[in-house]
């Protein structure tokens, strides 16, 4: 646990993160796309090559929205690090990913980061740690996006200075990834096999974490053989709805918000049913041959296509 002498929950709140950068060029962001599954089944894909091909006399490719997640890639670590807080890496759980777009990505950019803790909260034997990064445009100083990152500490709780435990949020509770699933039929669903060596496609995106690649670590930490990056995952989910909801428009996504559940296997077939509430895609991520849930959370739209 958390050594209650040296972690004063309410300093950390004060705590100022060091500002970031990331740089990307058109090469990232297909590479990406690739690892996330873009014309995985269909090479010539019409509603995906934008993003890997300058088709139809583009001048550049088309930027995923999920590609948000990389641009806090040299912030990750740093980005969990309050002072006094000890907690073993190895332990942490990525639990939840926010996400708000504020303009479409170019297809190469520098970006300046700004980082600042959105929520921790002291749940016993672990604590949650939020962390918010706004993504900017270095040239031209406009907003791309916003990450909210939640990551579970096992063994850093225990550090609340009353009976009450410490919890603390700087965001509205609607942006929340936790949501109930309808049990009306889905609106849409879509399937889609990931590839064994997904992950290490994946992988040259920039997370190197070798839960995802060595299998003896693999086997330490309790599976059988590397697992499929969570931001992978949603990745795929966040397609899916692209394809059947926004009918290939991905500029109508405003915010996702996903919620990690369960690990993947690469190479085990997702299958995402979504429902449309409004302007809300509620979806499910399962995995089919495991007939288990492994992600599940919300999708807001600017608006909808009229062949909906």
């Amino acid at each position: 646990m958390a050594n209650a002498s040296q972690f004063d929950p309410e300093l950390a709140i004060s705590h100022k993160f060091p500002d970031t950068t990331y740089s990307y060029t058109e090469r990232d962001a297909a590479l990406y796309a690739l690892g996330v599954g873009v014309c995985l089944s269909d090479a010539v894909d019409t509603d995906e090559l934008k993003y890997v091909y300058n088709e139809n006399g583009q001048e550049f490719i088309k930027v995923l929205p999920t590609f948000a997640t990389l641009l806090i890639r040299n912030s990750g670590a740093s980005s969990f690090i309050l002072p006094g807080l000890e907690y073993d890496p190895r332990l942490l759980l990525h639990g939840q990913q926010y996400i708000e777009l504020y303009k479409p990505f170019p297809s190469s950019c520098q970006i300046h980061n700004k980082i600042s803790l959105a929520g921790l909260h002291d749940k016993g034997k672990a604590a949650i740690l939020e962390i918010e990064t706004k993504s900017y445009e270095k040239d031209s100083g406009d907003l791309l996006c916003m990450n909210r990152t939640t990551v579970f500490l096992r063994g850093a709780g225990g550090f609340s200075k009353s009976s009450k435990p410490f919890s603390y949020t700087n965001y509205p509770s609607n942006q929340t990834s936790a949501v109930k699933i309808p049990e009306s039929i889905p609106f849409s669903v879509f399937e889609d096999r990931t590839q064994p060596s997904q992950a290490l496609l994946y992988r040259l995106s920039g997370d190197h974490n070798p839960l995802h690649s060595d299998p003896i670590i693999a086997k330490v930490a309790g599976f059988s053989q590397p697992i499929l990056h969570g931001l992978c995952t949603l990745g795929f989910a966040v397609r899916a709805i692209i394809k059947c909801i926004c009918r290939g428009d991905q500029d109508l996504i405003k915010s996702i918000a996903g919620r990690f559940l369960l690990h993947v296997y690469p190479g085990e077939t997702l299958v995402t049913e979504m429902w449309l509430e409004g302007l809300r895609v509620i979806y499910r991520t399962k995995v089919k041959e495991r007939k288990r849930t492994v992600l599940s959370g919300f999708v807001d739209l600017r608006g909808l296509t009229s062949s909906l």
